[in-house]
């Protein structure tokens, strides 16, 4: 299997684990998306805006464009997380979707204060969506603490399952 074929998978997987998401979420109040939970970041709502900018700051980098800044998470509704969450998805879905194999190799160099690095590609990928499967736990588990126990299974195994059907 070629590493476009790989990454592009990948790509798509994020989309759509990012949509199981939302689909998930919507239909749950404010107050509870806002509930406080000991956790890296209190809330569902602060991590899925995490997962955003987190992505959003990924795909300035493998891109190579600067990204528009966006509103705080506190100056955001609910749908404005949403949408702006799952369009960063597809952004990057389509971007990573329209790489050559030799794109995908190509590396590009990072500093900034945190870290220095120099790395292809398809291995920012890999964090980007590894970033934000570790988040989107995160957020199963917040939701198990504040009474919402009803989530879907969104494994990448069960992804690629459902998709050969």
């Amino acid at each position: 299997m070629s590493l476009k074929k790989i990454m592009s998978n990948y790509a798509d997987y994020n989309l759509w684990v990012n949509q199981q998401f939302v689909n998930w979420l919507s239909p749950k109040s404010d107050e509870l998306l806002s509930a406080e939970v000991p956790s890296s970041f209190s809330t569902i709502m602060k991590t899925l805006d995490h997962i955003w900018s987190t992505e959003e700051y990924w795909f300035s980098v493998i891109s190579q464009k600067d990204v528009s800044q966006k509103k705080a998470e506190n100056e955001l509704s609910k749908e404005e997380i949403f949408e702006g969450l799952l369009n960063s998805s597809a952004k990057l879905k389509h971007f990573i979707n329209s790489l050559s194999e030799e794109d995908l190799s190509t590396e590009i160099k990072i500093t900034n204060p945190w870290f220095e690095c120099e790395l292809p590609i398809a291995d920012y990928l890999i964090q980007v969506i590894n970033h934000g499967t570790y988040h989107r736990g995160q957020i199963v588990t917040i939701g198990r603490n504040i009474g919402i126990t009803d989530a879907s299974n969104t494994d990448y195994n069960f992804y690629n399952v459902i998709k050969q059907k």
